[in-house]
């Protein structure tokens, strides 16, 4: 973003400062932002939340925390030093107030704090819980707060889980465009923050190779991959209501797979690619049950360090039914994707940490030099997401010697060896898009009820299902029945270690 213009004034009211996803990744992409000379000088921060402190012990807390990343080479935000006088520009514009977001009285008192301010904009940000989101957007239709005028925006960032399932994402969008209109609603997936997400649109149509690769003539099926070697961890309370499927797929993995098989829009302007990215999703044919796989990590080790099963977890119950593992087969109707298969798996406590989206090419049409013996991991376009961001394409070439004998090869592009870019958490992009007003990188209405009426049929048929998700031993590939889906198709995953 260095040819990027400063964001123009607003106040930004943060709901769930104390929380979690405030210290980790908004407060340090401001910090970015600030850095980048991104932010305008009249921006104000307002955090909200139940917990009693001052706006003194709210700065002094969120020091505390980037300082500590700095010595945290596993923190998301990781720098070698916090610059003082970029802290100093952002602590001195942080102010804090006790919130009850169930109290409409609050959001009155916020009203009057806010036009103490020297912009009548405002971004409202529910870093909270799930079950807060529409209490929140009432308070503040309540309250006048989203009301546009002079020139000035009120707008309402929402943090995923947005529905569980079809029918609440549904009442959830009707509830908060009763008190919104759908440009001023920013639902944000993080995963369409990062780097390499948005560069899969730079790679398919800034470049005259690939695109005309991505369709059925040419692609024999799709694998797409967010595998974590960590367990649930703190979050059991969270995660036994949730589950891999509803946690990863409907979001983040649908987010990939847009940008993957989406046709090219008529422009990049955000309406124009929400328009291609939205019929991408209502084309995708409801995945039948027998084309999922649930799975449970079990107890044992890795690294050769004894874990916990996930019914050993901290608060989950222990014969929890809960899957930490999921993995859909899909097809896309149209012209472009006919026949070809999108698979996608996400789950806890794997062989590999990566996500990533895999592109197997069909074999030619006559082969002259006959089959690969491991035909699934030649002849392979690899967009890498994470960890180390980039693309890799494997395929076949001729061996040194003097017969005519195939061995596979493979071309790299890492992101850091091409770019001297600061690394960011992702959020920087989604912050500063919200504060110009351009919806690129968010969700829609329909595309959100669109990625839940594609998997209703399997969280239905899972929500009735006396039988428990299969289990896998940590730090494998999951369970065998993952296996099996893509075994039925003569189709095998890639591995997670390679």
């Amino acid at each position: 973003m260095e040819n990027a213009c400063a964001a123009p004034p607003c106040t930004l009211v943060i709901f769930g400062a104390a929380g979690d996803l405030t210290k980790r990744l908004l407060v340090p992409a401001i910090y970015n932002l600030a850095g980048g000379r991104l932010l305008d000088d009249g921006l104000r921060i307002v955090g909200a939340d139940h917990h009693e402190r001052t706006a003194d012990t709210w700065r002094a807390e969120l020091s505390a925390a980037l300082e500590s990343f700095t010595r945290d080479p596993n923190a998301e935000f990781h720098p070698d030093r916090i610059d003082a006088s970029t802290w100093d520009w952002v602590a001195e514009r942080l102010d804090y107030v006790v919130f009850d977001f169930e109290h409409p009285g609050d959001y009155g008192k916020l009203k009057e704090r806010l036009a103490q301010s020297h912009t009548g904009s405002a971004i409202f940000y529910l870093a909270v819980s799930a079950r807060f989101f529409g209490t929140i957007v009432d308070g503040l239709g309540a309250a006048g707060l989203l009301v546009e005028s002079g020139g000035e925006f009120g707008r309402v960032v929402i943090e995923k889980p947005f529905g569980s399932d079809l029918a609440t994402a549904r009442e959830l969008n009707a509830r908060v465009l009763k008190d919104a209109a759908e440009r001023q609603i920013y639902r944000i997936d993080h995963f369409l923050g990062k780097e390499p997400v948005q560069g899969i649109a730079a790679l398919r149509f800034g470049n005259g190779a690939f695109e005309p690769l991505l369709r059925r003539e040419y692609v024999d099926s799709v694998q797409i991959t967010a595998a974590e070697t960590i367990g649930v961890e703190h979050r059991g309370s969270f995660y036994e209501p949730t589950g891999a499927l509803r946690d990863m797929v409907p979001n983040h993995l649908f987010s990939l797979l847009t940008m993957v098989a989406m046709n090219a829009p008529a422009s990049f302007d955000a309406e124009a690619v929400r328009d291609e990215k939205a019929r991408l999703m209502k084309a995708i044919r409801p995945v039948a049950p027998q084309h999922a796989v649930r799975g449970q990590y079990g107890p044992g080790t890795m690294n050769g360090q004894p874990v916990p099963g996930y019914r050993q977890e901290e608060r989950v119950a222990p014969d929890s039914c809960t899957e930490t593992y999921a993995a859909l087969r899909l097809e896309i109707e149209g012209p472009r994707w006919d026949g070809v298969p999108f698979y996608l798996r996400t789950g806890k406590r794997l062989a590999g940490h990566r996500t990533t989206i895999a592109i197997c090419l069909r074999p030619g049409p006559h082969e002259l030099f006959g089959q690969p013996e491991h035909c699934v991991a030649t002849n392979v376009l690899t967009i890498r997401i994470a960890p180390n961001p980039g693309t890799t394409t494997d395929f076949r070439a001729k061996a040194p010697g003097p017969v005519m004998r195939l061995g596979r090869a493979r071309s790299v592009f890492e992101y850091e060896r091409c770019f001297d870019e600061k690394p960011t958490v992702g959020y920087e992009t989604l912050l500063y898009h919200c504060m110009i007003g351009n919806t690129l990188l968010f969700q829609r209405d329909d595309m959100i009820e669109a990625s839940w009426a594609a998997v209703q049929p399997v969280l239905d048929a899972w929500g009735t299902s006396k039988e428990a998700p299969q289990i896998y031993p940590p730090g494998s590939e999951g369970p065998a029945a993952a296996d099996e889906l893509l075994a039925g198709d003569g189709r095998r995953w890639l591995p997670l270690e390679s």
